[in-house]
């Protein structure tokens, strides 16, 4: 309280300053309690983001352990195909030209190599 406030207090009674200093304290005690009530709604409110988010990650997590698992799959195939012999090399090149063309998004820095299978 204020100076002005304690110096008006003390011209009461005792029976008013006594009330005055209740409803004062009561408006502070409903202020308080306002303010925790406010708290504890932003605090559910980040758990149930939190929350969220967790579900998000896993379910990425899974998703890139998924395709993880056909990427190194799909390598391999691509391997065997490789190592396997001429006519699957053939067959490789074929699919690789098929995917469509490639087109850089600006001057190459330096040539390409040449492809070179070794039998």
């Amino acid at each position: 309280m204020h100076a002005l406030s304690l110096s008006l207090l003390s011209a009461q009674s005792p029976g008013a300053v006594e009330e005055i200093l209740d409803r004062e304290n009561k408006r502070m005690a409903d202020n308080l309690a306002s303010k925790v009530t406010r708290l504890k709604s932003l605090a559910l409110d980040i758990d149930r983001d939190a929350e969220d988010q967790n579900r998000y990650l896993d379910g990425m997590d899974s998703d890139f352990t998924s395709m993880t698992g056909l990427l190194t799959g799909s390598v391999k195939r691509f391997s065997t195909m490789a190592r396997s012999g001429r006519d699957n090399r053939k067959l490789l090149c074929g699919l690789l030209g098929t995917s469509g063309p490639v087109r850089a998004k600006g001057p190459l820095k330096r040539p390409l190599p040449a492809l070179q299978f070794h039998d």
